[in-house]
């Protein structure tokens, strides 16, 4: 069974016992956080929302809350007097491990 939900802006496919990384949530290690944003559900037979599946829910639980890898933003402008800047960024990210895909 899985299902399709909408989190952070984004689509994820989601399966019981997957661990997923999406955008920070607001919620603290060890919470359990429940997503009622279902586009679509495949069990027995397919369910398509329109646009969400009603009373369709999937709960999961935070493992852990942290930062992904430094990207380096470099931006260089030629013939300009050596113009040039560097900047880093790191996307804060928040570990998931669903537990239970509920119709």
């Amino acid at each position: 069974m899985y299902a399709i939900i909408e989190t952070g802006g984004k689509q994820i496919r989601v399966e019981e016992g997957q661990q997923i990384w999406v955008e920070k949530l607001d919620v603290e290690q060890g919470a359990e956080v429940v997503f009622d944003k279902v586009l679509l559900m495949n069990g027995s037979k397919l369910v398509v929302g329109s646009p969400y599946v009603e009373g369709a829910t999937v709960s999961a639980e935070v493992e852990k809350q942290g930062k992904g890898k430094k990207v380096v933003i470099y931006k260089y402008r030629p013939r300009s007097g050596s113009s040039h800047r560097k900047q880093g960024h790191r996307q804060p990210y928040t570990r998931l491990v669903i537990k239970s895909i509920n119709a």
